[in-house]
């Protein structure tokens, strides 16, 4: 869904152009500003893409995203692309070769939460078919069908309303909904994602509308009103 800035510039006629574009500060690089361009806000619904993101998150705790987004194809390429059941059948032998894999961030508690995370994945998964109705799928106000298990929970701390920030000075680190998060999600089994993690959780797959109110990716996410409350369908 297009944010309201971008359809009010088409209707208006006005063809947008790079140097109408604003940029948070922390997009310095080329690979930054085309992910905040296409990635960054936009709701992730689906396990795979939900794991990878959390698993991503727990990797750059006391580093920089671009650290982490620059690395993120040998990522995928060394943790089976992110597909639970691949990434939950690793061993110790696994972790070892991945140890010293000097293409990646090698860090051994990061690396053994993403090998534990992918089993939770699994289990939340069965759980939900198992008829767990806090596992169960549902869908979100812009119409996207939030996939049973991880999405499920991860998607059910959605807030009522998002931060309608003018500068990056308004937009926090943690919340009390991410400190929430971050509780319910280690009594479940879940590593390496603490309040500060899952903030920047929401605010990159759209839970939280963290672009300010000037920028043209504004609204991206298609689950607020202007105003900044969550809408209640389409």
């Amino acid at each position: 869904m297009a944010s309201d800035n971008s359809a009010n510039a088409i209707a208006s006629g006005k063809v947008e152009t790079s140097a109408d574009r604003k940029y948070p500060a922390w997009v310095r690089h080329d690979l930054e500003r085309d992910y905040y361009d296409k990635e960054w806000g936009i709701p992730i619904t689906h396990e795979t893409g939900m794991l990878e993101r959390v698993c991503l998150e727990g990797f750059q705790a006391g580093l920089s995203w671009y650290t982490v987004l620059v690395k993120r194809p040998v990522f995928r390429e060394v943790f089976a692309d992110f597909v639970p059941e691949k990434l939950a059948a690793f061993t110790d032998d696994d972790v070892e070769r991945l140890l010293h894999d000097k293409r990646i961030i090698r860090n051994n508690l990061k690396i053994r939460a993403t090998v534990s995370n992918a089993r939770l994945t699994l289990n939340l998964r069965e759980r939900a078919a198992a008829g767990d109705e806090s596992l169960a799928g549902f869908h979100l106000p812009n119409g996207l069908w939030v996939e049973p298990g991880l999405p499920a929970f991860i998607w059910s701390f959605l807030p009522e309303s998002t931060i309608t920030p003018k500068t990056l000075e308004e937009v926090p680190t943690q919340n009390d909904v991410s400190a929430a998060m971050s509780k319910a999600f280690k009594k479940l089994g879940g590593k390496f994602l603490g309040p500060t993690s899952c903030y920047a959780l929401m605010c990159a797959i759209g839970m939280v509308d963290a672009h300010l109110l000037d920028s043209h990716r504004r609204g991206s996410s298609g689950l607020f009103t202007p105003e900044g409350e969550l809408r209640r369908g389409l």
